[in-house]
């Protein structure tokens, strides 16, 4: 018997026994008892015992046009039986259509792409690029962002909990995060005047040589809780870094694809181009796939040898086409800014029903997060991530899978795949109304 058909056999408990034999303690699982998903189709998952739940998580934002989708898994058939790898020292067809379609969704003059097989190589090359291109090395970076998981990526993230290690690359910058509901500088925007934001000059001046490389921020937080900043926040901060020298690099690795609604990337509602712009998730639907766009002046700026060995491997690369195909077919960003407001509107009224535990409700189009707290109502804003865990285990007795982030553990991430409809987003909406009543 092969691998994967004993794999067919085995129930929950065995394949929850062997993941803890096996693999690293560290390979955290979602719920007390932990959900092993067999197969999935569109906006569905069963798992090993035959249970079926609606996912509203979609693999991290990575879903985009829905498990097992049949145009990209035919792409990806098709691309296996014609050629599987070569690496980056041969261009192939679905490398260059795919850098191709690229610098025609991307916003400004992006142009030339490098691809990797994670957002954390991808977000490595972007911070590479920057120093090549200005010839400095300081980079800022968002307090609660998150940038992946290696040595670089670590540094980069502002999130105590998913750094592993003590040892980091020096020559990062923690700037505060717009998380407004939670303003660091304890202040109420809009009177505020987006004192984050220009907060970066003082960091600038104070910590820095003065001579920057560049910035790298989500236009929303993913990892951080969905922090979504306010809407003047980008232009004063690059501004403020260009100003200085250094270049923008805009982490579009959850928010991108039409996720935020009304555009194909987060940033376009901020009015704002980046030099840099780095992707990986949505894009292929679940392959392994990053990429790191620039401007023609930065991508041209890198005169040392460079190689990916699995970066736009052909398979990876006819995945995306394909599920770009898909996405531009159904019109993702309006789409997700249609969905992403009934979806936004029923948690707006979940909100005002158990106003003692839903402090705060925010995101845009299909990335919409919920932060928990002990008590609104009285403005104890504690964070609550008890209640965090007790809403998922309630949801997933109800079959809903969801999300959970922020760096206190208390903030609900809600992000289905692209193609949910009305009925998917209204049947989650009763599910976490069942879920939180009687006790919330």
């Amino acid at each position: 018997m092969s691998p994967i058909s004993e794999a067919k056999t085995l129930s929950s408990a065995a394949v929850r026994a062997k993941h803890k034999e096996f693999l690293f303690p560290s390979v955290t699982n979602y719920y007390k008892e932990s959900v092993v998903l067999e197969s999935g189709k569109g906006m569905r998952v069963r798992d090993a015992d035959g249970k079926t739940y609606l996912d509203f998580f979609g693999g991290i934002l990575t879903i985009s046009v829905g498990h097992a989708n049949d145009k990209v898994n035919a792409a990806i058939k098709a691309q296996v039986d014609r050629l599987g790898h070569v690496s980056t020292l041969y261009p192939t067809l679905p490398i260059v259509l795919l850098a191709e379609k690229l610098a025609r969704l991307t916003p400004g003059r992006l142009q030339k792409s490098f691809f990797t097989s994670s957002g954390t190589e991808a977000d490595e090359t972007a911070v590479m690029m920057a120093q090549v291109y200005t010839g400095r090395l300081e980079i800022i970076a968002l307090r609660h962002g998150y940038s992946g998981r290696s040595m670089l990526a670590q540094s980069l993230t502002g999130h105590a909990p998913w750094r592993a290690v003590p040892t980091q690359v020096a020559a990062i910058k923690h700037a505060p995060s717009p998380y407004c509901y939670r303003c660091p500088l304890k202040l109420t925007y809009p009177s505020c005047g987006v004192a984050c934001a220009k907060d970066l000059e003082e960091l600038i001046k104070t910590t820095t040589t003065g001579q920057i490389a560049g910035f790298i921020a989500e236009p929303i937080q993913g990892v951080g809780g969905f922090i979504t900043p306010p809407k003047e926040y980008f232009e004063i901060a690059v501004g403020i870094v260009r100003k200085y020298g250094g270049v923008f690099i805009c982490d579009e690795v959850q928010t991108g694809f039409g996720r935020t609604g009304g555009s194909w990337f987060g940033i376009s509602h901020w009015n704002v181009e980046p030099e840099i712009m780095t992707m990986a998730k949505g894009v292929a639907n679940g392959m392994p796939l990053g990429v790191t766009i620039a401007t023609p002046e930065v991508a041209d700026s890198l005169k040392a040898l460079t190689i990916s060995t699995f970066g736009g491997n052909p398979i990876s690369s006819a995945a995306a086409l394909a599920t770009l195909e898909v996405m531009e077919e159904m019109d993702a960003p309006k789409r997700a800014a249609e969905m992403g407001g009934r979806l936004r509107a029923g948690l707006d009224r979940l909100k005002a029903k158990y106003p003692k535990t839903l402090g705060d409700v925010r995101g845009m189009g299909l990335m919409q997060g919920l932060e928990l707290v002990a008590d609104e109502t009285v403005q104890d804003r504690t964070p609550a991530p008890e209640k965090a865990v007790r809403l998922f285990e309630e949801t997933k007795k109800r079959g809903l899978l969801i999300g959970k982030g922020g760096l206190y553990g208390n903030v609900i991430r809600i992000s289905p795949p692209l193609i949910v409809n009305a009925g998917d987003v209204d049947e989650a909406l009763k599910i976490l109304d069942e879920s939180l009543a009687g006790w919330a």
